[in-house]
């Protein structure tokens, strides 16, 4: 089977640079991704679902993600899409292991560009965790977890909106449980979060001066937006609201996404992609899950490495 997806991957990928040099098109620019890297010096375990995970190897998929990006010679950056480290890391290590991974994708020859995850906000307080991973505000990126029960301090205004929330949506007495929970209901767990109000204006208003200016938009985020590429429980809480503020334009085209270690491939009713990146964490020893997107006028091209499938996300201009 293992051997099977390469070849498939092996014939797609030399298929998109066929389609490239007939057509005579050159990527506008290219740029680097990988999601939910989770490294911990801790021994091998396994997700709630029994799913191996890979705690120590998962720094070594990122630095051969480093170097692959940098021998292309062509990545104008790189996007992490959360979760640098996992939950189950010791807190007294947490400084240590968050800036160990920033480190590894400072040897990236060009910027990089972090989400925010749950498991960076198990580890580390907002306060001390943006810094590190560059983030200048909480304007600057579409933050999944703006409110939420983990990351802002327990008496917050954010922490009691989420707190409530959950209360409200999730009878379990462990807010990460969706026992009982049916369908899209299954997303109400305390490991997700919302975009607040001021974000979803902040948005509004980005994608406003985009369709003015008649640009495209690939919306990024740790938490996905759209239930067809996924289970249910890693959802966004209330993505539905945000989705209607980016139906509302027809200039975004894609929305990429971590957070559902599997990943996913979608398109919605109005013609946007939707794609959850497969995980680093979950790759066994010798096995790789990151990529790099082509970025064309008509299509977003995803060339992925082992466990991350490649992916042609092609629109109207």
């Amino acid at each position: 089977m293992h051997r099977d997806r390469n070849w498939i991957k092996m014939l797609h990928n030399g298929l998109c640079k066929w389609i490239s040099e007939c057509t005579g098109k050159q990527p506008l620019f290219s740029f680097g991704v990988i999601s939910d890297v989770q490294y911990a010096d801790i021994p091998n375990g396994q997700s709630f679902m029994g799913v191996p995970r890979y705690y120590r190897h998962s720094i070594h998929v990122l630095q051969r993600a480093v170097q692959k990006w940098n021998n292309l010679q062509k990545l104008k950056f790189v996007v992490n899409f959360g979760d640098i480290v996992d939950g189950f890391c010791p807190k007294d290590q947490s400084l240590n292991a968050v800036q160990k991974i920033v480190d590894e994708f400072k040897n990236f020859d060009g910027p990089s560009y972090h989400m925010i995850g749950n498991h960076c906000l198990y580890n580390l307080p907002r306060n001390m965790l943006l810094p590190l991973l560059n983030i200048p505000s909480f304007e600057d990126l579409l933050d999944g977890y703006d409110i939420s029960a983990i990351g802002w301090p327990s008496d917050h205004p954010k922490t009691l909106e989420a707190l409530k929330f959950l209360q409200e949506k999730n009878p379990n007495l462990d807010k990460n449980s969706p026992v009982g929970l049916v369908g899209l209901e299954r997303r109400f767990l305390m490991f997700n979060g919302a975009v607040g109000k001021e974000q979803m204006e902040w948005l509004d208003c980005v994608l406003q001066d985009a369709t003015k200016l008649k640009q495209k938009v690939v919306v990024c985020c740790h938490l996905p937006l759209d239930p067809g590429t996924l289970s249910p429980e890693a959802l966004l809480w209330n993505y539905d609201e945000v989705m209607d503020v980016i139906h509302k334009y027809n200039c975004v085209k894609v929305c990429l996404s971590g957070h559902d270690h599997k990943g996913g491939h979608s398109i919605d009713s109005h013609g946007i992609h939707h794609r959850v990146l497969e995980a680093a964490l979950e790759c066994p020893p010798g096995s790789d899950a990151f990529g790099y997107i082509d970025v064309y006028d008509d299509r977003l091209t995803l060339s992925g490495t082992d466990r991350m499938e490649s992916t042609d996300m092609i629109f109207s201009p």
